[in-house]
């Protein structure tokens, strides 16, 4: 129980208190003058008529405040959840978006990586068929070095068999 409740309970149980004491006080008659005309009632019942009248409109006024508080909590809780909402779909959004650029950077890079690797096929192709060539061409080289040496090699061998 909150203090301010603990409090206006004991007061309220005073008040009964002192009713409950007093109760052939209260009832007793007397004249009160109401401006206009004068008339005899209980004094005391009537401050306590009107002390409950008071309570009563308290208490009204507290459960209206109460009542347009939660209404504005709940709109504010619904303007949130809303919000909240909005920003979850702009996150998913942005979410998609990376997904989609990645995507298209993965492309890009294996588009790339793929050009790069034909490119060096063909150079390695290339490089091949020179690498090839060069070899057939030392290998000529070399074949008519060994028939050139093979035919002054004979040349000289007759020569000796001829001396």
């Amino acid at each position: 129980m909150k203090f301010r409740t603990l409090i206006l309970v004991v007061f309220i149980l005073m008040i009964a208190a002192m009713v409950a004491l007093n109760f052939e006080e209260i009832l007793r008659p007397t004249p009160l003058d109401l401006g206009v005309s004068s008339v005899e009632a209980p004094i005391g019942l009537v401050l306590l008529g009107l002390l409950t009248l008071v309570i009563v409109v308290f208490l009204v006024m507290l459960v209206f405040n109460q009542t347009t508080h939660l209404m504005e909590v709940r709109q504010v809780t619904r303007e949130a959840s809303e919000q909240r909402h909005l920003a979850d779909k702009a996150e998913a959004s942005r979410f998609v978006e990376l997904r989609e650029f990645m995507q298209t950077q993965l492309q890009t890079a294996a588009a790339r990586e793929q050009d790069i690797s034909n490119q060096l096929q063909q150079k390695m192709d290339a490089m091949q068929e020179r690498l090839t060539l060069v070899i057939e061409q030392t290998g000529n080289g070399l074949g008519a070095s060994l028939g050139e040496l093979e035919d002054r090699l004979e040349q000289q061998f007759k020569r000796n068999q001829d001396s």
